[in-house]
């Protein structure tokens, strides 16, 4: 069993939730605790220069009250929303907290992903801890 449980989230793979929280669930030691984690890529600095607005404040407000919404009232689930790189960000969250397993979410690859790698092939090459890669039961 494990103590400390990241779930990074892609916005693109949001089915995938409750699939990975059940997983979760079963693989959680008591008085563990699940973390949701979404990373959002950063702003090119000449992107930037053309908007205005602090999109990156609101984008994770948003994100974060999403994540929020999808684990409802249970106490043993924290959200959090960071910025980067995602397959660097996610190893590097769950080595600055103590993460005892990564449960993240993957689709069926296709040849494109075995040329340039998915982000769950990133966590795993440089995850400190145990990953366990949920497919996506669409393909």
């Amino acid at each position: 069993m494990y103590q400390k449980i990241l779930i990074p989230v892609a916005l693109d793979h949001e089915t995938l939730i409750a699939r990975k929280l059940d997983i979760a669930r079963h693989l959680l030691a008591e008085g563990g605790q699940i973390t949701l984690l979404t990373v959002l890529e950063s702003i090119p600095g000449f992107v930037s220069e053309f908007v205005d607005l602090k999109i990156d404040n609101h984008l994770t407000q948003k994100v974060a009250e999403k994540l929020r919404a999808a684990v409802g009232e249970d106490q043993h689930i924290a959200c959090e929303v960071v910025t980067g790189k995602p397959g660097v960000q996610i190893a590097t969250y769950a080595e600055a907290n103590d993460t005892d397993l990564i449960l993240v979410g993957s689709h069926h690859p296709s040849a494109q992903d075995y040329f340039l790698g998915s982000t769950a092939s990133r966590v795993v090459r440089r995850a400190g801890c145990s990953v366990f890669v949920v497919r996506d039961g669409d393909s």
